[in-house]
């Protein structure tokens, strides 16, 4: 996202945000467009909508750490849409030095429920005790947590915008790559916009429809592990795959 163009948006803080609502229960739609599409979004949003800021920095890095078994037993469960399936992963929000615990599962409707828990820098890369019991709590199964590895760490830099009125988000990142345990790496050089609303398509979902955009299937986790891996089952991103992903970029 251009400097320029964030900073024509009025600015909210974290505080600000999460006053209006953390969504931590809240439908996902995702969107991959070119750069100079996610720009002119930027320009024509209306004058309500608000980017996060923070001490002054608008687009910040991200790093996070994803977990699965060696036989990929969490990556299988969503690309066979098994209904209980669920995500770990160790997020680090680099500019602030902090870092998050996370698990995700589905709740009804298509909602993705998100619980976390602080973490240590030092710890993202493995589970503690405490971080296992957590996994096993927010999954509520023994033994969620069982033979978890770190598999696959992706980075990029987002920006968050907000509609007050509605607490819907959009976010924006960008420089997006993925690496997994051996050192391999695959790169997207476009834009990975994601909705999140309590509910209903939101502003932001309906401007992209508009624009003749639809939503796509993406999973930074399975997408980019399936990018990695194709001898991995990966009916369910075969068109983003084929779309977005050039694995003769492999690195």
């Amino acid at each position: 996202m251009s400097p320029g163009g964030l900073a024509a948006v009025e600015p909210i803080s974290l505080e600000g945000i999460n006053a209006i609502a953390e969504l931590q229960v809240r439908v996902d739609r995702k969107y991959i467009v070119a750069p100079t599409q996610a720009a002119a979004m930027v320009a024509e949003l209306p004058a309500e909508v608000r980017v996060l800021e923070i001490d002054g920095v608008r687009e910040f890095a991200y790093e996070s750490v994803y977990f699965d078994t060696e036989d990929f037993s969490l990556y299988l469960a969503t690309a066979r849409r098994r209904r209980q399936r669920y995500k770990v992963r160790t997020r680090v929000y680099v500019d602030s030095g902090t870092a998050m615990l996370e698990v995700k599962t589905k709740g009804g409707r298509g909602t993705t429920v998100k619980q976390r828990m602080e973490y240590a820098l030092d710890d993202v890369g493995h589970l503690t005790t405490e971080g296992r019991a957590f996994v096993e709590a927010a999954v509520g199964r023994a033994g969620a947590a069982d033979g978890l590895r770190p598999t696959l760490t992706t980075r990029y830099r987002r920006s968050t915008f907000v509609n007050p009125a509605s607490g819907a988000r959009l976010t924006s990142d960008t420089d997006l790559s993925c690496t997994d345990w051996r050192g391999e790496s695959v790169s997207l050089d476009q834009v990975v916009l994601e909705s999140k609303s309590p509910g209903g398509a939101s502003m932001f979902d309906r401007w992209l429809w508009a624009a003749s955009t639809r939503p796509v299937r993406l999973s930074k986790f399975c997408t980019g592990l399936a990018a990695l891996h194709p001898e991995l089952p990966a009916n369910k991103w075969h068109r983003t795959l084929e779309a977005h992903f050039d694995r003769s970029s492999l690195v």
